[in-house]
């Protein structure tokens, strides 16, 4: 930490941005999936809620400004936690068609170890569930 700067304290992730190729297929996989509820805000802007969190969903053919420097669909890769226990998200990805790309495997969350499976999003974005242990 630098001494002539003050610290910045950061108190939690409120939403990211994803680029998708379409915005219903991505709403209707996020809830049907992962209970995400569709919201719209900012003149038709969409986003998916999520506890206290959201994604945002950008177009691709139409992404807003400012945005990532080169966004394109299926370059996304995050970890969400839940505390539904990984044996019922497996049976729940399953009975929704998802594939599960790797897991359960441990791995190290935010503020220690956790337990992961990895599934993909129709645009191909990486998604990892997991519990903390």
């Amino acid at each position: 930490m630098t001494k002539d700067l003050p610290a910045i304290i950061i108190d939690r992730l409120d939403h990211f941005v994803i680029t998708v190729h379409d915005i219903n297929a991505a709403c209707e996989f996020y809830n049907k999936v992962l209970g995400m509820q569709r919201i719209e805000f900012a003149d038709g802007r969409t986003a998916l809620s999520f506890g206290r969190q959201k994604i945002n969903l950008h177009p691709a053919k139409n992404t807003y400004y400012p945005k990532a420097e080169k966004p394109v669909p299926g370059s996304g890769d995050f970890c969400l936690i839940t505390k539904t226990s990984l044996e019922s998200v497996i049976t729940h990805l399953k009975n929704c068609g998802v594939s599960i790309i790797e897991g359960p495997i441990g791995k190290s969350g935010a503020i220690g170890p956790i337990k992961s499976v990895y599934f993909r999003d129709p645009d191909g974005n990486l998604i990892e569930m997991s519990n903390y242990m």
